[in-house]
């Protein structure tokens, strides 16, 4: 099918408050349109093909890579909410290849070891601005990303880089691009931010059970579990436990999702859109939870902070993960000639910390390892 077929389909079945690809701002450097994907098919498949999407495999979501095989990295987290978010986007008549571009590219900027390694290299980028993993995104795709003759990154559409820019969940601080206005993003940016906070409450959860942190004992006083818990033993009867903890956590993610479609479209239609843009117009966004589900949310949330997020066997990894990452990239400040060939001459042109900063935040858990144990512990491996 020609893209301009797409095109018209596109405009015969999105809901009027559904972006049109045929409608995007465009891109950085102009381009010639593809002659069978759209603006944002070709959006998706320039992140999946890129070096920073394959470096998510080997970054950690909570646990380290090495811990288990099981466990989420950021790469399936990544794809998860990719699923979720096209499955709601689907139903709030919006456009899926948009929000999947978005999904794909929202964790592109992260550090290794998650959100340790994010602190420690904020900590030590004060001087020079900080670091941002939703604002480190974008450079990623706007410039460090080096596969095209005619221009630096990747040359995203301007939706899915607002998108990058914007995405906000309890993990993000985004602190903004003169670029983009402050207001709410687009619905299908809107439609990401929550199937990330998904994604995040329902498999932290499975990963914190797998790994033995939490218990089902602890987790019956949780409001939200214990509907789950109760609902699956009453339809499923006695399966094995295994199967049961699973198919629980599957009923939360189910409650979560039609919630949030059926408060989504309730709020779109009350306002109501008439065009994509009108949701950048509003106090805040539109996609969203119930106000009775965000209170179970907001006690599940506190649960996993205080028993897995700063378990002592998590926040022993995550206290050694920013002294690696601290100490790397003090190492390469202080020594510039270990930076690689193509970081040393990109230092020319952005400065030593941001170029320090760029190489550092683009390694994966195990390559920082390594070059931890070449700096300073060249005799050992952890």
């Amino acid at each position: 099918m020609l893209r301009e077929e797409l095109e018209k389909r596109e405009e015969q079945t999105l809901a009027p408050w559904g972006m049109r690809s045929g409608a995007s701002k465009g891109r950085l450097h102009p381009e010639g349109e593809h002659p069978y994907r759209t603006a944002y098919q070709r959006d998706r498949d320039r992140v999946v093909h890129c070096r920073a999407f394959r470096r998510l495999e080997y970054k950690t979501q909570v646990f380290l890579n090495h811990e288990g095989d099981h466990y989420r990295t950021r790469l399936t987290h990544t794809l998860e909410v990719a699923q979720i978010g096209r499955t709601i986007a689907r139903a709030l008549g919006l456009n899926e290849d948009l929000a999947e571009a978005i999904a794909l590219a929202h964790d592109l900027g992260h550090t290794p070891f998650g959100h340790s390694g994010e602190a420690a290299l904020d900590e030590a980028m004060r001087e020079h601005g900080g670091f941002e993993h939703n604002r480190h995104g974008l450079r990623v795709v706007d410039l460090l990303e080096r596969r095209y003759p005619a221009f630096p990154g990747l040359n995203l559409t301007w939706e899915v880089r607002e998108g990058i820019a914007k995405h906000s969940t309890r993990w993000d601080e985004p602190r903004g691009s003169d670029e983009f206005d402050p207001g709410p993003p687009l619905l299908e940016a809107q439609v990401v931010e929550m199937a990330d906070a998904i994604a995040y409450d329902n498999h932290d959860l499975d990963d914190g059970i797998q790994a033995g942190i939490l218990t089902e004992a602890d987790l019956k006083h949780v409001a939200l579990w214990s509907e789950a818990a109760d609902a699956v033993r009453k339809d499923m009867g006695g399966l094995p436990d295994s199967q049961r903890l699973w198919q629980t956590i599957r009923y939360l993610i189910n409650r979560y999702v039609t919630d949030l479609i059926d408060c989504s479209l309730e709020r779109i239609r009350a306002v109501p859109l008439r065009a994509p843009e009108e949701a950048r117009m509003q106090e805040g966004n539109l996609v969203g939870f119930s106000p009775q589900l965000d209170s179970l949310r907001g006690e599940l949330e506190r649960f996993l902070q205080d028993s897995l997020y700063r378990d002592h066997r998590v926040m022993r990894v995550c206290n050694g993960a920013k002294r690696f990452v601290t100490a790397i990239f003090r190492e390469l400040v202080e020594h510039p000639e270990l930076l690689p060939p193509e970081y040393r001459e990109w230092a020319q042109e952005a400065g030593l910390h941001e170029a320090v900063c760029d190489y550092v935040a683009g390694m994966t858990d195990r390559y920082a390892q390594d070059q931890y144990l070449q700096f300073f512990q060249p005799y050992q491996r952890l």
